[in-house]
């Protein structure tokens, strides 16, 4: 990577539960940092077949999904109602209704918005602390 490419916009955050898939999402993301997640997803799904997932917003400036494969977007919304239990949205924008709209019904797990400064909330909800502190 030189300066001028652009810093992913997805970043793991290692937890204590290895059943609980945990990122920031930073500033703008682009089409190729959705299809990162996803990919990064399918690959926790294979190792653990029911997980929770925290998403802590950092800044955050759109997503284009426009320019994600309908293929990904369908299967990543499929594999989300087979595999994830709970999921906590830490920071702004509360895009919880947002995601809601991604399913035809409402999704059959729980979907729960912190504000920045409730994120040890989020983390006592899913049992769960970051390996290192925020």
């Amino acid at each position: 990577m030189n300066f001028l490419d652009a810093v992913p916009a997805v970043r793991r955050i290692d937890t204590d539960r290895e059943d609980l898939f945990a990122v920031d999402i930073v500033g703008h993301v682009a089409a190729a940092d959705a299809e990162n997640l996803f990919g990064l997803l399918e690959a926790a799904y294979a190792l653990h077949p029911k997980l929770d997932v925290l998403v802590r917003l950092i800044d955050h400036d759109g997503v284009d999904w426009p320019h994600v494969s309908d293929e990904t977007a369908r299967q990543g919304t499929a594999h989300a109602l087979e595999h994830i239990r709970r999921c906590a949205a830490v920071g702004e924008p509360d895009w919880i209704p947002y995601a809601q709209g991604f399913f035809a019904t409402p999704p059959p797990f729980e979907l729960r918005h912190f504000d920045r400064e409730d994120e040890a909330a989020a983390w006592r909800w899913l049992g769960a602390r970051p390996a290192k502190p925020p």
